[in-house]
């Protein structure tokens, strides 16, 4: 109950932040001269996307999300490209309560520190780019989220977690008005999410999913539901983690002022109110350097990690990030 109050408070209090300014990146104007996709030269049009995504007072005329969009396909057409996915960032972390339950059956004297670093590297790899005229693109992705206890020095500092999620999807370009913003992309794929670890420790399942990207001036929405892909009993050692990691996603993004950008992800098990799981992240990201930023990131409710994927979590952290949701 308390994580579903949790949760509340924070979509209102994100929702009556981001629809004033909502409002008013709508009114901007659309004619200044922002297009990046002028400049012939590689190099120089990649620079003026990072400028105009990063430099505090930019001109913010073209929407956040479809500046992002944009970069992404000028660095797909590039031979051997590496496309930046979800955030890349590396956080000093401080989680309420440590999960030992997993772990004592092979250890009984586990002990983790409350502190520890987490970071997550993410990137695509185009496969086939515009595979329908100037439209669809086929990539691979893949994401790694570590949970390392670096000042745990009496355990040897070990990677008390690391999630591993390699996938495949398909992503089509389509604008068209939608409840009031502007759809951009519909994509959908197939994805694979292990622990990489041996029983009783334990944990994956594969999933088939869909994303939706909307936005309208310099906030953007994702939605993206998803279906896990049926496992037989014997093999699988974590049959209720949909009612936990959920079967959707909500994502708010929201860039001010060219500048900061604040995000709000919300994962929910779709479930009746007396057995509902769900989570969710609060990131503020701001500049800390020419290719940095600072980060500050909260996370609530089940589900952070799939050793954690039925704990309760709470965690705070700071630290720098590389490359941002818009």
């Amino acid at each position: 109950m308390f994580v579903n109050r949790t949760i509340c408070i924070a979509v209102v209090l994100v929702a009556s932040t981001v629809a004033p300014a909502v409002a008013m990146a709508a009114d901007e104007s659309a004619a200044a001269a922002d297009d990046c996709r002028a400049l012939e030269n590689d190099s120089e049009r990649l620079r003026c996307y990072d400028e105009r995504a990063g430099a505090p007072g930019a001109a913010a005329a073209t929407p956040a999300l479809t500046r992002r969009i944009e970069k992404e396909q000028d660095l797909a057409r590039r031979a051997f490209a590496i496309v930046p996915n979800r955030p890349n960032y590396l956080l000093f972390s401080y989680m309420h309560e440590p999960n030992v339950a997993p772990f004592l059956a092979s250890d009984p004297q586990t002990d983790f520190e409350h502190q520890e670093i987490k970071f997550q590297i993410s990137f695509t790899v185009p496969l086939w780019n515009r595979m329908f005229g100037d439209n669809g693109d086929l990539w691979f992705g893949y994401t790694q989220l570590s949970f390392w206890q670096a000042l745990n020095w009496a355990r040897s500092a070990p990677f008390r977690e690391t999630d591993y999620e390699p996938e495949f999807g398909f992503s089509w370009r389509a604008n068209f008005p939608l409840l009031g913003l502007e759809h951009r992309r519909l994509s959908f794929g197939v994805s694979h999410q292990s622990n990489g670890q041996g029983d009783p420790l334990s944990r994956s399942w594969n999933r088939m999913w869909v994303r939706s990207e909307l936005e309208r001036g310099n906030f953007a929405l994702s939605l993206k539901p998803w279906m896990r892909i049926p496992e037989s009993a014997a093999s699988d050692n974590n049959p209720d983690i949909a009612d936990f990691m959920g079967r959707m996603e909500l994502r708010l993004v929201y860039r001010y002022h060219d500048a900061m950008v604040f995000s709000l992800a919300l994962h929910n098990s779709l479930r009746g109110a007396s057995d509902n799981h769900s989570g969710y992240e609060l990131d503020w990201s701001f500049p800390f350097s020419k290719r940095i930023k600072g980060l500050v990131q909260f996370y609530n409710g089940y589900g952070e990690s799939l050793i954690d994927y039925n704990f309760w979590m709470r965690r705070v952290g700071a630290g720098v990030l590389v490359e941002d949701w818009l």
